[in-house]
């Protein structure tokens, strides 16, 4: 454990299938909203620090995109970007879910099996699934050579102080990366689109969220209390944007609503949130779309 003479940090990759609750455990750990939560697959788009730290340590988590099988220019982007996110890591964490484990959970273990630093594999949801499930996943993964095999429930917090403390053990020395009073490194405009993404994710049909992508135009304070947004949600097709914005606007409203919520205890103030959306055909394989929506820095 970390002793009072000296300081430890380190990069946490978190890494797993789509829906194995990634996001959901960072979240948890870290204390605030760091990625938005959907139980839609492929929510987290681009690679996200969330950040925790105390006297004795920091460490910052990294999230990924859920491992799949890119078919678009964004999901060659989303493929990329797991891969730079275990480029100098210190630690790192795959999870599973204990009641969907499948061979492509195999498949990453053994991909990563050779890496040279510590790594943990977290069967998350256990809340969900009788503790007899999980003496069957627990042995056919110990042959990958993990440092530990953990049962959690990111959701219920069960097994996450063992895991801390894992962490926190097994952290090199270092410096302290970010200021005491930063906890992600996404900036105001990703997180208020994020967030708008989030509410759309959850509230429209199944053909229509992995087409959206949210652009924030402005953000502008009027008075103290209260900033005024602008921002697109835009969508391949005239169909998907005749459902975003709903009959007579409802659907529209409802994402904004939601989404207002969140942006005004984001930003402790009220907001005047001002959505449009758009027809952008073929952006998930544009890169120029990509880049302009965040997605790309190519």
């Amino acid at each position: 454990m970390a002793d009072q003479q000296t300081f430890h940090s380190g990069f946490v990759a978190v890494i797993g299938r789509p829906n194995v609750g990634k996001s959901t455990l960072i979240n948890r750990l870290v204390g605030e909203k760091v990625s938005i939560v959907t139980p839609k697959p492929q929510t987290t788009r681009s690679r996200i620090l969330g950040i925790l730290g105390d006297e004795q340590s920091q460490i910052v988590f990294v999230d990924t995109p859920g491992v799949h099988r890119p078919r678009t220019k964004l999901g060659e982007y989303m493929e990329k970007t797991i891969h730079e996110s275990l480029q100098g890591i210190d630690l790192l964490c795959q999870l599973v879910d204990a009641g969907k484990v499948g061979r492509d959970d195999h498949a990453l273990a053994q991909a990563n099996a050779g890496l040279s630093v510590p790594r943990f594999l977290l069967i998350n949801k256990t809340d969900l699934v009788h503790p007899q499930r999980l003496l069957p996943t627990i042995s056919a993964f110990s042959e990958y050579g993990f440092d530990m095999i953990l049962p959690i429930s990111a959701r219920s917090g069960e097994g996450l102080d063992r895991l801390m403390a894992a962490i926190r053990e097994r952290l090199p020395e270092g410096p302290r990366y970010y200021p005491d009073d930063i906890w992600t490194d996404q900036n105001e405009r990703q997180m208020i689109a994020e967030i708008v993404r989030e509410k759309a994710l959850m509230l429209l049909r199944e053909e229509v969220p992995h087409g959206i992508g949210v652009e924030v135009l402005s953000v502008k304070e009027i008075r103290d209390d209260l900033t005024e947004v602008h921002a697109d949600i835009y969508c391949e097709r005239e169909a998907h944007k005749r459902i975003i914005i709903g009959r007579q606007g409802e659907m529209l409203g409802k994402i904004g609503s939601q989404a207002r919520a969140d942006i005004e205890a984001l930003l402790h103030t009220q907001v005047n949130l001002q959505l449009w959306v758009k027809v952008r055909t073929g952006w998930l394989d544009n890169l120029n779309d990509l880049k302009s929506l965040g997605y790309t820095d190519q």
